[in-house]
């Protein structure tokens, strides 16, 4: 048991960078997690860390000895909190990482829902702009727009958004409705991070037109506040301009054409997951999937 114990110490420490930084999360003294840490390492028999005055690496063994542990050790908490679910709801922190605009417009009352259901939980929602680091950085599950881009995490599907045309009544009364894809090429277009073109698909065909404008953004949330100044025309989900659809500052164009389907994810570092994040992200994929 004393193994156990040292193996998960020595997982926290890796995790956190840091005896300093691993002591204070976990309430113990540097020095006992130090010399506890240097006991492993002699039972062993090979050095697991170097150790300098501002942090610590890994060395080889250290490397492999951390990927094993560490399923190790999730193992050993999954199984301690799935057998607590018998006796009670989860609770806990649940530490996420959102997308600004999607988790303000369209998340919010589902995450109040949520948090309805399992009162002995709390939230630490991070929604900035950044790629959180899922594996260093404290988070058990990260919301993500878009295709994956890290393969050595666990993605999940919760849904896909199909993207449609929007733009404000003034702007439409001021540089006409397009009708057709061509049309788009002689408008104002709000991109998203340089887009030189939107492909559109409406069932049948699909177009791919070069699309530009004054603005070029990389906020969304931006961009669909210009589209209600009637600086341009958007190309977004619906669920993104929710609000806006429904008190007239934008509406539908071209509804026969649509942008290409964007999945939404649940994101996570590993597949063992503890009960307050298997059931966020299972009542995600239940709400989202409606």
């Amino acid at each position: 048991m004393e193994l156990l114990n040292d193996m998960a110490l020595f997982v926290e420490v890796v995790k956190a960078r840091g005896f300093r930084s691993a002591a204070e999360a976990m309430g113990v003294p540097n020095s006992t997690l130090s010399r506890r840490i240097s006991a492993l390492e002699k039972a062993i028999g090979l050095r697991l860390l170097h150790r300098t005055t501002r942090k610590i690496e890994l060395t080889e063994a250290g490397q492999i000895y951390f990927d094993r542990c560490k399923r190790i050790v999730d193992e050993a908490r999954l199984a301690h909190e799935q057998l607590g679910e018998m006796l009670a709801q989860p609770t806990g922190v649940l530490r996420a990482s959102l997308p600004v605009d999607f988790a303000v417009t369209y998340l919010a009352p589902l995450i109040a829902e949520f948090a309805g259901l399992y009162p002995g939980l709390t939230f630490d929602f991070d929604l900035t702009p950044r790629r959180v680091d899922l594996v260093s950085e404290p988070f058990d599950v990260a919301i993500r727009m878009g295709e994956s881009e890290n393969s050595q995490l666990i993605a999940r599907t919760l849904a896909s958004l199909t993207p449609q045309l929007y733009a404000s009544p003034g702007y439409l009364k001021k540089m006409g409705e397009p009708d057709d894809p061509a049309d788009l090429a002689r408008r104002e277009c709000l991109t998203i991070l340089k887009a030189g073109s939107w492909t559109l698909h409406d069932g049948k065909r699909t177009a791919t037109v070069p699309v530009s404008g004054r603005f070029i953004l990389n906020s969304v949330g931006m961009s669909r506040r210009l589209a209600t100044l009637d600086m341009g025309i958007v190309l977004m989900p619906q669920e993104i301009v929710a609000d806006e659809l429904a008190s007239g500052k934008l509406r539908q164009i071209m509804p026969e054409w649509q942008g290409t389907p964007m999945p939404v994810y649940a994101i996570t570092e590993t597949r063992l997951l503890p009960a307050k994040t298997q059931r966020f992200i299972e009542f995600l994929r239940d709400r989202l999937g409606q």
